[in-house]
Formats: structure tokens, sequence, C-alpha cells
């Protein structure tokens, strides 16, 4: 039974800065490794079982937004995986077996507070992604309403672009998009509301998604704190940053070290990594209602 992720010998597609794709011909295995990303590097320091909260609260998504819109799972069940995959037992409880869509090119974001590079723009131009908003918001005010603003996908280590919505329509298709803007803040809409009844404001999220078989479907993870800005209910208090369920914590570490970002990411040290697993575990069993 071999325990690494270097020991699983498949046709890999495509390494990301966090999950890895291997072919099994007919589907996608994606594994969600233990590895963390900061402004688009890979940290050298893994987070010990990272990628076992990110694949289980994924499921659990999933599992709660059936009927907004079709996914791309076919099993995330280690036990239903077929014999040839069984010898990887690093597989258990990281990994799913998906269909092959054909993915849009646009990370569908969506906020419903006022964080990140979101407050940044509004400071210079009362605008995030150039939508307007109201006068007087402060850093985490909770939007008016939520607001969907799509960031272009950028292969090649280049940054992921804010762009408008009449820019997407012009990428993907008018269609397309008001059909992934539409999902996009229906899904928000959904997972927020659960969230907030169990002490977690979703403040902000990414979604992708692609076409199989004709059909629009939700790929890759859900509502993580890898992809989404996740603040304690009791905690929070508008008019400053929050302390985040999420990676932040290892961001405000490298700004802390002044680390320039363009120069290798440097290892974090133990107290940082078991304080970013803290805040993972806490967010998923505040989440699901399960122990880790």
């Amino acid at each position: 039974m071999s325990n690494k992720e270097d020991s699983i010998s498949l046709p890999l597609v495509h390494k990301g800065k966090v999950r890895d794709v291997y072919n099994l011909g007919k589907s996608y295995l994606i594994v969600a490794s233990d590895r963390i990303s900061a402004f688009d590097y890979v940290i050298p320091t893994i987070i010990p079982d990272k990628g076992r909260v990110l694949h289980k609260l994924s499921m659990f998504w999933f599992d709660f937004i059936q009927g907004i819109v079709p996914n791309h799972i076919i099993t995330g069940n280690f036990e239903s995986f077929p014999l040839s995959l069984k010898q990887y037992e690093y597989l258990r409880d990281r990994s799913m077996i998906v269909k092959k869509a054909k993915r849009v090119d646009i990370e569908c974001i969506v906020r419903g507070y006022l964080a990140g590079s979101g407050w940044k723009e509004y400071q210079k131009s009362q605008t995030v992604c150039g939508i307007k908003l109201p006068v007087g918001l402060k850093e985490s005010s909770k939007l008016p309403e939520s607001v969907f603003t799509p960031s272009s996908k950028e292969e090649g280590g280049k940054h992921d672009e804010n762009i408008s919505f009449e820019e997407m329509v012009e990428r993907v298709g008018k269609d397309t998009a008001e059909s992934l803007r539409r999902i996009s803040l229906e899904l928000y809409k959904k997972v927020s509301e659960y969230s907030f009844l169990n002490g977690i404001i979703l403040a902000d999220t990414k979604l992708e998604f692609g076409f199989y078989d004709n059909q629009l479907i939700l790929i890759d993870e859900i509502f993580t704190p890898d992809s989404s800005r996740f603040w304690e209910t009791g905690k929070y208090e508008e008019g400053k940053s929050q302390d985040s369920l999420d990676k932040q914590y290892v961001r405000d570490y490298l700004e802390r070290i002044k680390w320039d970002k363009s120069s290798p990411a440097p290892e974090l040290p133990k107290d940082v990594v078991e304080k970013t697993m803290e805040k993972y575990i806490s967010v998923y069993e505040k989440l699901t209602g399960v122990n880790f």
C-alpha cells in the first residue's frame, strides 16, 4: 500500500499549486495535496492533512448544493475506487474521480463583503471590479447585495486578472456568461446562509465550471478555505481586517516578514503550520458538524 503522492504511477495531466490531476482514460482523478500556495507561489512547507480537509469539505458541499447545478463528481469515496487505485492508500479521503469536462477559462468570484483586492479598489474608486458601490463602506463591510466579479484564468504562472462582465461576455458568449453569473450567485446565497447559521461568514468565494455533454457543470473544489474567505460570526467587526479561518493566516505571515513575492517562497515556521491547520479543521467542523 503506497502512502506518498510521488509514488502514484498514473499519467499526470496537470500539476497545480495544490491539486494534481491524473488521466484515468474516460475520467480524471483529482488529488488534493497538502501543499499550500499564497500570492501565486507554492510554499515549500506542507500543511499536514490539509488536502483531506479540502476534499471532505468539498464533498460535503457537492452534496449540499444538489439541485442548483450538476457537478463533475463520479465518486469521492475511496472504497468505491477501481482496484487499480486501491494500492495507493494516500488517495483515501483526498481524491475524487470526476467527469472530463471542458473547463470554462473564467474564475467565477462572488463577494458578499468588502475585503482583499475588493477593499483596495473600493478605497481608490468606490468600485469593485468596475461595479459601483455605495459611499461610506468600510473594510469588511457587508455589501448591500452580493456581487459577481469574474476573473480571467491565466496559464503559465501569470496572475489571474479581474475582468468586467462585458469582457467575460466577449470571451465566453452572452448565454454562458449569464448562466455562470446566475448559478454562482445562487450557490453563494445558499451556502452563505447555511454557513451563517453555523457561526461562519462566507465573505467571498471562487467557483469554476466546465462543459460536459454540452451542459454547464460545477468542477474543481468548492467552498473550501483555499477558495473562500471564512470569518467567525462571533469575532466579526466591521472596519478592520478579520481573523480568517483560511489561508489568509499564511498570507499575513508572509506580509509580516516582508517577503518580496518574487523570489522563491520561504519555509513556514512550525507555529504558523499548526495554527493554519487548526483554522482549516475548525472551519470544517463548524460547517459540517462532524469531528475531523
